[in-house]
């Protein structure tokens, strides 16, 4: 199937039907659509610029809080110069990226975002998840108390998701909220950690749980900075590009099995079809539930899991996106102990993640024990009055409920099984 017949921007957000017993389920507007192939769907939302063709998706918020990201390739100076510029609001700019970018692009955007009465700063932090905490991150605070910038000036973050969330929080708290850009490098930054707002730092009882909701004022893409990104984190990204499908666009899950060959080889038509639908996907819930109230937290599918490991293992051991495909194929696995899938989905499931080359399962060395996953899980921020909420998937692909009421000797059986594998 072509990337070029894309569809554009998802016209629905999944519907949010309150059922008994406190369960909130999500249905996908596409699944109904399932059977049809994306390129039944509207074409893609593209500027045709006078150097390059680029995608923008929209966000839209309350307040005039709408932003737009913008997704293309080989974009000329000029041109970036000119659509970064216009979301810089004074005339100070701190560019943060960490010691693994900077050698490779912080001049570049430097220069991109200079000039015309703008005057850029940088701040370069060490690289890695165990380095998002709350003292690396008063690095970026301690940076713009020292150059004296006002609350007219605009943080700008140039990395993965690491680096997004920590610039994000600072921004968010810096003089009580100053504006700021995205660059993201990584997939796993394009399609989901630079878009929504999101943003915090990790604490050694548990990921993320100190943050801010704060919304950038754009998102810019440039995939070709994806040329110099590992195997290994373009694999981990893809985990977060499969969880769209799973909850609420079963199309493009279809698309994904089809084409998971063309995202590994980092072909430029699916990677940049795969990161647009992604924007699209996450644009609409985040404009229907930007707090995450309810729907939003669908898009923490195998998360909780996937938290838990990497605290427990370690932050850095793993990688986001293979935490969250381990939590993943245990989200399916717990799903189908409870009937709520069938065997079939789940193998399906199972398949692209390894089709991905992502793990599904612990390596024979893990710290992780019962008890671990336990005692960490219960910290997650999803668990409300003492009660564990976990996203899982119910009924054909592309459905999925938030919920605490499920059978708890089927997350036992499934989190005894996992760790059995590993002697623990």
């Amino acid at each position: 199937m072509a990337p070029s017949a894309t569809p554009s921007r998802l016209l629905a957000v999944g519907a949010l039907l309150l059922a008994p017993l406190g369960v909130a389920s999500f249905t996908s507007p596409l699944h109904v659509s399932s059977r049809h192939s994306p390129s039944s769907l509207a074409p893609p939302l593209h500027v045709a610029a006078a150097s390059t063709d680029y995608d923008v998706v929209k966000v839209d918020l309350a307040d005039g809080r709408d932003y737009s990201i913008y997704i293309g390739s080989d974009f000329s100076d000029a041109e970036a110069s000119e659509l970064l510029r216009k979301h810089v609001g004074g005339t100070r700019v701190l560019l943060i990226t960490n010691d693994r970018i900077a050698p490779m692009y912080l001049e570049k955007y430097q220069q991109l975002l200079d000039g015309e009465g703008i005057k850029v700063d940088t701040v370069v932090l060490p690289d890695g998840e165990e380095h998002k905490t709350f003292d690396c991150m008063a690095m970026i605070l301690d940076r713009a108390l020292e150059l004296g910038l006002d609350r007219k000036s605009t943080f700008v973050a140039l990395g993965g998701g690491v680096i997004g969330d920590m610039v994000g929080f600072a921004s968010a708290i810096y003089q009580r909220g100053v504006n700021f850009i995205q660059l993201p490098t990584t997939v796993m930054a394009m399609v989901d950690s630079s878009v929504g707002g999101k943003t915090g730092v990790n604490h050694p009882l548990g990921k993320n749980m100190i943050g801010a909701f704060h919304q950038p004022q754009c998102v810019f893409i440039d995939t070709t900075v994806l040329d110099t990104l590992p195997d290994r984190e373009l694999k981990s990204g893809i985990s977060e590009i499969v969880k769209y499908g799973l909850i609420r666009d079963a199309p493009f899950f279809e698309w994904q099995e089809a084409n998971m060959d063309k995202l590994l080889a980092r072909d430029p038509a699916a990677t940049r079809y795969a990161i647009k639908r992604s924007c699209e996907n996450k644009s609409e819930v985040v404009q229907a539930d930007e707090k995450e109230a309810g729907v939003r937290a669908t898009l923490n599918l195998g998360h909780t899991f996937g938290h838990a490991i990497e605290n427990g293992s370690g932050y850095g051991t793993w990688l986001h996106g293979e935490g969250v495909s381990i939590g993943t194929a245990m989200a399916a696995t717990m799903s189908e102990k409870m009937g709520w899938i069938d065997a079939g989905l789940k193998r399906r499931i199972y398949d692209i993640l390894e089709d991905a080359d992502l793990p599904v399962k612990l390596p024979k060395e893990s710290p992780m024990t019962i008890e671990a996953f336990n005692k960490l899980m219960s910290l997650d921020k999803k668990v409300a009055d003492g009660k564990l909420r976990l996203i899982l998937l119910k009924g054909e692909l592309g459905n999925c409920v938030f919920t605490g009421e499920f059978d708890t000797d089927a997350l036992q059986s499934t989190i005894e099984e996992l760790v059995a594998d590993i002697g623990a």
